[in-house]
């Protein structure tokens, strides 16, 4: 049997279509018993199922993993504007949030402008703190000890301390808070004074005196407050009080040795010549000068 011939037999015995006399004769062919093992595994042999939503979700995975190519010159805009927006924000963070600060060291006097062209004095021993973004809006301080101040017309005023707060709309007035002691004085307009739960209103040529329990209210005829021109005027004020006073003026350690003393002063020293301003001392309290050099000054009894 050709090969053509056997293709054909086997093509028949296959797909079970011989006859009875040609199965026998195809059975009896050498090679019926290699066709029989071929058959046999070729049954048993399974082709894989075909997933059609399996393929289409491998293809969607494919797009999405696809990297995006982004041009040198589009990442580097991107990080320069990145960087501009936060340099943006700290710029903004730091004007809003930064405290300017003014100081007067013991023996030196201090003045300067706000924002709105309202003028400070501060005497010795003091300082301020404010914010000059958005001023005009906001013009509120913190004052560390005593100050004069000529406020421009504007919007409110307010002037915080450790003992009370003043607030104005635009006058001239000075404000002391040392110790437990609080003096306002009003030299133009109208002045609102916050002291624990008491509230007073002062107008031109009127101070007023907290301290603790103590509350006294004055008339005075000044213009301006004598510090800011090199004398301090004390009403009935003991030792102690005059002799701090002098230590911030002078910039310089005065020790009492001596009994204490009730007398109260009422009067004027000068801020620049500080033998004058204790000769006044020692003549009124009855003391003396046992050591005098410019850092530390000692005084006894007489």
């Amino acid at each position: 049997m050709n090969a053509m011939e056997e293709n054909y037999e086997l093509a028949k015995w296959l797909a079970s279509e011989m006859t009875e006399k040609e199965l026998q004769s195809f059975q009896n062919t050498p090679e019926y018993a290699t066709y029989t093992k071929i058959a046999s595994y070729s049954s048993q042999l399974k082709a894989p199922d075909f997933d059609a939503n399996l393929l289409y979700e491998n293809i969607l995975n494919q797009k999405k993993s696809t990297p995006k190519v982004i041009s040198f010159y589009q990442s580097k805009w991107i990080r320069i504007a990145a960087i501009l927006v936060i340099l943006l924000g700290l710029a903004v963070t730091f004007k809003t949030t930064v405290t300017s600060t003014e100081i007067a060291q013991n023996g030196q006097k201090t003045s300067f402008s706000l924002p709105d062209n309202s003028q400070i004095v501060l005497n010795s021993s003091s300082q301020i703190h404010y914010k000059k973004w958005n001023w005009d809006n906001n013009r509120i301080l913190d004052l560390e000890g005593e100050a004069y101040f000529k406020v421009a017309h504007g919007k409110k005023f307010q002037v915080n301390t450790n003992l009370g707060t003043v607030t104005v709309l635009g006058t001239q007035f000075n404000v002391k808070a040392r110790k437990k002691r609080f003096d306002v004085t009003c030299y133009e307009g109208r002045v609102k004074v916050n002291y624990d739960n008491k509230e007073v209103i002062i107008t031109k040529g009127t101070s007023v005196t907290f301290d603790n329990e103590y509350f006294d209210r004055k008339n005075i005829t000044i213009q301006k407050p004598e510090w800011t021109n090199n004398q301090i005027v004390f009403q009935k004020e003991n030792l102690q009080i005059i002799i701090d006073e002098l230590q911030r003026q002078y910039s310089c350690e005065i020790v009492l040795n001596c009994r204490d003393n009730t007398q109260l002063f009422s009067g004027t020293l000068p801020t620049n010549d500080i033998k004058t301003a204790l000769n006044v001392i020692c003549s009124i309290f009855h003391l003396k000068i046992s050591k005098f050099d410019n850092k530390k000054i000692i005084l006894v009894d007489f």
